[in-house]
């Protein structure tokens, strides 16, 4: 201890005080309530043993019973396909507005820098906006759609069970397609320009210059990019509680909502914690691929 103590103050150990600060950190506000949130998952838990460590333990009983829920695989469908529309989305969009700025036009970084508003937005605040470009009455989306001539009469876009989760997919795209967009962007201006004027005089059109030269360049960045997207979306909580919160009739409810009403309305906190439980285990895995991506384009 005594050296290792030495060791800090005269700098050489300097480096190891830099770490484990930073683990502490982690283990104290990370580390510590998740293992306390799987632990609860195995054991029976109501509002008067919340506080307790030691409560009983009833193995794999609170999973049998959350996939027996009638409920369960509508919110895993959901979930799936808010996770899957929305990255997707976000993904094409960026890619797009990647390309496009990727010309340097005059004014394109100033005009890249203002699509970073949205993400730096909070999500409450960007469900607030959303509400009203859905509003079924005097929304800006229903205003465009009547008088385009796509619709004839208004959607209620956050009560109808047909729409109600296409309305949160919609403000999920627009909330993180500018991150898409900057990740894709830095990934684009690593891409050598001498490859381009090489394969055009080659005869090679945009398309053929996209597919053989862009995509397999960008491969890597594509995989963080995908990577963190379905980390991210898996975490969107804000955009359903200010749209519509999971309604009507679960027809916008998702893993991570779900969770939140089975603990803090339900006052089922096993079931909240064992619906965690299995988003923690999505989230880990969606952040292997993330570090297997980035090794990848470190060895590169």
């Amino acid at each position: 201890m005594k050296r290792l103590l030495s060791s800090v103050t005269d700098g050489k150990g300097f480096d190891i005080l830099l770490v484990s600060l930073p683990l502490l950190f982690l283990l104290a506000f990370s580390g510590l309530p998740l293992l306390y949130n799987v632990l609860m998952s195995f054991q029976e838990v109501d509002i008067f043993s919340l506080g307790r460590l030691i409560r009983p333990f009833i193995g794999l009983d609170n999973y049998r019973e959350l996939f027996a829920a009638p409920e369960f695989w509508p919110i895993m469908w959901n979930t799936m396909l808010f996770v899957v529309c929305s990255i997707a989305g976000q993904f094409t969009l960026g890619l797009a507005l990647a390309l496009f700025f990727d010309t340097g036009f005059r004014g394109s970084s100033f005009l890249r820098g203002l699509f970073l508003v949205s993400w730096v937005m909070p999500g409450l605040v960007v469900g607030a906006i959303w509400n009203w470009i859905l509003s079924g009455d005097f929304g800006v989306l229903n205003y465009l759609l009547t008088s385009s001539g796509l619709i004839s009469e208004n959607i209620f876009w956050r009560s109808d069970v047909d729409y109600s989760l296409w309305a949160v997919v919609l403000a999920n795209i627009w909330l993180g397609t500018s991150f898409n967009m900057i990740l894709l962007s830095v990934g684009l201006a690593g891409i050598p320009k001498d490859l381009y004027e090489a394969s055009e005089l080659d005869g090679a059109n945009i398309l053929q210059r996209f597919s053989t030269i862009t995509l397999p360049m960008m491969r890597s960045t594509i995989g963080a990019v995908i990577s963190l997207g379905l980390i991210f979306t898996l975490q969107q909580f804000d955009l359903f509680a200010a749209i519509t919160s999971g309604g009507p009739a679960n027809s916008s409810n998702v893993a991570q909502y779900w969770a939140w009403e089975l603990s803090f309305r339900q006052y089922d906190f096993a079931k909240g914690a064992t619906v965690s439980t299995l988003m923690i285990i999505t989230v880990m895995i969606a952040a292997v691929l993330y570090v297997r991506s980035t090794r990848h384009e470190v060895r590169i």
